[in-house]
């Protein structure tokens, strides 16, 4: 019989993987169509740039009018750069998540990790205004970081279980937005309104900085979530099985929270809160490739990064020249998705 997976493995670096034939495929066309909607977003605006003259602008190539060069890649490439990589780290963190709790219907926005990340930033934003910019993404990393241990401290009891992993990042999340809230309600107003802006989640002027301080996360930790992939099939199987072949249960769950929380802090840092992507992808994904997270993980992570993209362009195009803040696309797109998972799973 014909085998329907691939197998790369490399002796020197003591991994292997294991994926469908079909991810390949899937993960060219998926590449393909967010560079052709990462095209398409930077050649709209005001100042309108052909998507050819993109391409050239991007490439280094002289297109013999400066402006083209300014437009492009200081005010609207890293502002696209970001919808992709923020889309990614929150799509690849809900696939791990969704992993680790054995529950479609996971996500770090749903169970709190996005919360304490949120509490973090918008208290240093409206507490501490005059920090370096540079410790935003740090602090939301320390807030999603402190709310999963949290969780899984309090999930504890002679182990840990992905019920009660939900049940109590759920209630992490409701006091964590309880504080958020107040915070918000005695801050300073000026403060306060740029706060309520990040919490809505845009990339809306975001630079190179920005850009700079979200890929380091990216470069460390989706390796990472690639490498424990096998790690995340086995526990997704159930902690009996996970046992039996060997996995160090609690560590594995617990390292795989740790870059859950790495790149879920990392995103909301950048772009605020942006709901429903790491409910949505993964779920997308499985449709497409199956759920063996070695090939799980990168379609994830592209199809979070075309969705962020998109509703990016379609918050900058809707209403113009008033702008929507892409969480609230997501927001209209994902809380309808969201019922429909829980009918489903109803009528399973």
């Amino acid at each position: 019989m014909k085998s329907n997976s691939l197998v790369f493995r490399s002796h020197k670096l003591g991994i292997s993987f294991r994926f469908q034939k079909r991810v390949p495929t899937v993960l060219f066309i998926l590449i393909f169509t967010t560079l052709a909607a990462m095209v398409i977003a930077t050649s709209f605006g005001e100042y309108r740039t052909p998507p050819l003259v993109v391409i050239q602008t991007v490439l280094g190539i002289d297109t013999g009018n400066p402006d083209y060069a300014f437009v492009i890649n200081t005010l609207r490439l890293p502002r696209i750069l970001t919808a992709c990589f923020v889309g990614m780290a929150l799509a690849i963190s809900g696939t791990i998540m969704q992993g680790i709790t054995r529950n479609p219907l996971a996500d770090p926005g749903i169970i709190g990790i996005d919360a304490g990340a949120g509490l973090a930033a918008v208290s240093l934003i409206v507490l501490f205004p005059n920090a370096p910019a540079g410790l935003l993404p740090l602090s939301a990393f320390g807030g999603a970081l402190i709310a999963s241990i949290l969780i899984y401290l309090l999930a504890w009891d002679r182990g840990t279980h992905p019920i009660r992993l939900i049940l109590i990042g759920v209630g992490i999340a409701a006091v964590t937005s309880a504080f958020t809230s107040l915070i918000v309600t005695f801050g300073n107003i000026y403060d306060v309104s740029q706060a309520l802006v990040w919490l809505a989640g845009s990339v809306y002027g975001r630079t190179w900085e920005q850009v700079f301080s979200l890929l380091p996360w990216l470069i460390i930790f989706i390796p990472l979530a690639l490498v424990k992939a096998p790690q995340l099939n086995a526990l997704a199987l159930g902690d009996e099985i996970a046992k039996g072949l060997g996995s160090k249960i609690e560590w594995q769950r617990s390292f795989l929270l740790l870059i859950s929380a790495a790149l879920s802090g990392a995103a909301v840092a950048t772009a605020g809160t942006i709901g429903f992507i790491g409910l949505i992808s993964p779920h997308i994904a499985r449709q497409l490739v199956g759920g063996n997270h070695q090939g799980l993980i990168p379609v994830a992570g592209m199809i979070g990064a075309m969705i962020v993209v998109i509703a990016d362009f379609l918050g900058r195009v809707l209403f113009a020249p008033v702008e929507l803040p892409c969480g609230i696309i997501t927001a209209v797109i994902g809380a309808p998705y969201f019922i429909y998972l829980l009918v489903k799973s109803r009528r399973k």
